[in-house]
């Protein structure tokens, strides 16, 4: 058996889910959940906490390979270079504490949940429940969208760029 942690970046919300696998496509829901940071925290205190939690559920779990969501800029600039930066904390503590980073488009996942690149968060996270043989969506949505991150790396079998450090 092998272990992916999915991480779906923010600032104020990190999405996880850590999920086994083996060769024959069997998978195992381990745990999924949330790191919150307090929006009247200060910027960089808020990044240093999802350092610190992605650490920690690196330390906790172990995990062979890390795959993350790529970030998507839609309107709001201001909103995604914070989240950019809490994307990079998130990357800085995959790379130091596992080494084998995978990194997914909106796109990639979003084709290898549904097959169709143009699928809302409703269709992705139904996929999740159905892929992982769950009664029900994995709630908050940042959970379940780190499901299908881990989800998306486990299907494609680690065919995007990757990062080792050892």
């Amino acid at each position: 058996m092998k272990r992916v942690i999915g991480f779906d970046p923010g600032l104020a919300i990190v999405g996880y889910g850590v999920l086994d696998f083996d060769d024959f496509n069997h998978k195992t829901v381990v745990d999924y959940g949330v790191i919150n940071t307090p929006k009247d925290e200060s910027f960089p205190v808020r990044l240093a906490l999802i350092y610190q939690a992605v650490t920690e559920l690196i330390a906790k779990y172990k995990p062979d390979e890390i795959a993350a969501e790529e970030l998507f800029f839609n309107t709001n600039i201001t909103t995604g270079i914070n989240v950019a930066h809490a994307r990079g904390v998130l990357l800085l503590a995959a790379v130091h504490h596992c080494g084998k980073l995978y990194e997914y488009t909106p796109l990639q996942i979003k084709q290898a949940m549904t097959g169709y690149g143009r699928a809302d968060k409703k269709q992705i996270q139904e996929m999740v429940k159905v892929f992982l043989g769950l009664q029900k969506v994995p709630k908050p949505d940042d959970a379940a969208d780190a499901l299908a991150v881990a989800l998306t790396h486990i299907q494609t079998g680690g065919l995007t760029d990757k990062f080792y450090i050892k």
